[in-house]
């Protein structure tokens, strides 16, 4: 596992082992950055279920402001901290060690850009998209990575079902705000 591209490209990043971790493979990150790739420079980037923070260690190599990564494991959250120090990327970087749910009803926002990436076939996620919906600006953007058996709901808040893209057994599906929403 490594940073694809950016300031930190090419940097080797630490991941725990066993079953409990599931780390995003790099062509579902290279399709997640390549949808998000006029997206970031200066925002404030979400990673929740950060897992070893390769995601939001990835969007600040690439120019994001912040990343704010939020994982219930100590243990995964130390392997984050690890790879944001070895990729100098720490000062960037906000940890947050709580359940996903507790942290978004603390009103930590606004993000614009959320990746969501909880334990697969747990409703997990469909819990707490609403809840991410809440705390994004008004041009913010979601995306949730799934497995392709799992559908999620087409409106979470003001936020719509923008596109899905399949990676074998992977989605990633993309919301944005509701042009109608009153902002």
């Amino acid at each position: 596992m490594r940073i694809i591209t950016g300031s930190a490209r090419g940097a080797r990043l630490q991941t725990l082992e066993g079953n409990d971790v599931r780390p995003t493979p790099e062509r579902v990150k290279e399709a997640l950055f390549s949808i998000l790739q006029f997206r970031l420079e200066g925002r404030r980037f979400l990673d929740l279920f950060t897992g070893s923070g390769q995601i939001g260690l990835e969007a600040l190599s690439r120019g994001a402001r912040e990343a704010v990564m939020v994982d219930a494991s100590k243990a995964s959250l130390d392997v984050a901290i690890k790879n944001a120090e070895r990729t100098r990327l720490d000062k960037q970087a906000v940890f947050e060690l709580a359940q996903a749910e507790g942290y978004l009803r603390r009103r930590p926002g606004p993000f614009d850009l959320a990746f969501l990436d909880p334990p697969y076939h747990t409703g997990l996620l469909q819990r707490v998209l609403p809840l991410v919906a809440e705390e994004m600006s008004p041009a913010g953007t979601i995306v949730c990575e799934h497995p392709s058996d799992e559908i999620l709901p087409e409106t979470a808040g003001d936020f719509t079902k923008y596109r899905e893209y399949k990676y074998g057994k992977v989605m990633l599906t993309v919301y944005e705000r509701n042009p109608e929403a009153d902002v």
